[in-house]
């Protein structure tokens, strides 16, 4: 990749998305000869080039100020400091008629511990880049066309009492619609949750995860690689659902970030998913 592409790149990302806020994405250019790059401890995306590049994950409970990240080179260890500003996301109500969806029965509650912590794992990961994967995983595809229906970061209220920010962007479509893959990637775990419904993790490398849930149908298995574009799985409500949709969240060094600030980095101008 060419200096000045990468500073185009970095320049639209910049003006199409919100980075620096939490939630957001950091890009960082590299030095050539680039060893590592970590941030609050843990191992950060680098895309390999002539111009290698850092993508970071912001977590949503990030505190604003300045941030450090560790960059290790041939020539030795400094630190990239970069701001986070403080935003205001917007609450949202939902009424689920189904208590058991907002205040499980307590022989409930240990198998959504059991499952929570299986799905934190996946988060957790940090594998090469799969196979199938020769070159960077961005530009992501959408995984389904469809409204979107509940932003990324929203203060959630079921029946009234307040709840995690949402984590990711759910996208409505009809009972049936094929699901695929945003990048070639690796499933890591597929399962009927509690609260998620049916779900497909993916692991495209470096720390890039994501995650489909409240599936009809589940059209992938556990081990299997799967190609950018190809079919995991069929749109539903199963889960804490109020309708049939796609949750689709995105995950770089363990933090969950707005899936479109991934969407939009380095699509084209034309072809970017738009943001607020």
């Amino acid at each position: 990749m060419t200096r000045w592409v990468v500073a185009f790149w970095l320049a639209w990302f910049a003006l199409a998305v919100r980075a620096g806020v939490p939630g957001g994405i950091e890009v960082i250019a590299l030095p050539a000869d680039v060893e590592g790059v970590w941030f609050e401890g843990r191992p950060v995306m680098v895309i390999p080039g002539t111009e290698p590049i850092a993508v970071i994950g912001i977590p949503l409970g990030v505190e604003p100020g300045m941030q450090h990240a560790t960059i290790d080179a041939g020539t030795g260890s400094y630190q990239y400091s970069f701001t986070v500003v403080a935003k205001a996301y917007p609450e949202q109500h939902i009424t689920i008629a189904d208590e058991q969806m907002v205040t499980p029965a307590t022989h409930n509650l240990e198998r959504i511990g059991r499952e929570a912590a299986r799905m934190r794992a996946q988060y957790q990961r940090f594998e090469p880049l799969p196979e199938l994967a020769r070159e960077s995983p961005f530009p992501l595809l959408q995984p389904v066309q469809g409204r979107i229906s509940s932003e990324f970061g929203l203060r959630r209220f079921y029946n009234g009492a307040a709840r995690r920010p949402h984590s990711g962007l759910d996208i409505a479509a009809a009972e049936g619609t094929p699901i695929v893959a945003p990048a070639a990637g690796v499933v890591t775990l597929t399962g009927d949750f509690y609260f998620n419904g049916n779900t497909v993790f993916l692991d495209h490398g470096s720390g890039l995860i994501t995650m489909g849930c409240h599936m009809s149908k589940i059209e992938v298995a556990e081990g299997q690689q799967v190609k950018r574009g190809e079919i995991i799985g069929r749109v539903g409500a199963t889960g804490r659902a109020t309708g049939p949709h796609l949750h689709w969240s995105v995950n770089l060094n363990g933090a969950r970030v707005d899936p479109r600030a991934a969407l939009a980095l380095f699509a084209t101008p034309e072809t970017a998913v738009p943001t607020d």
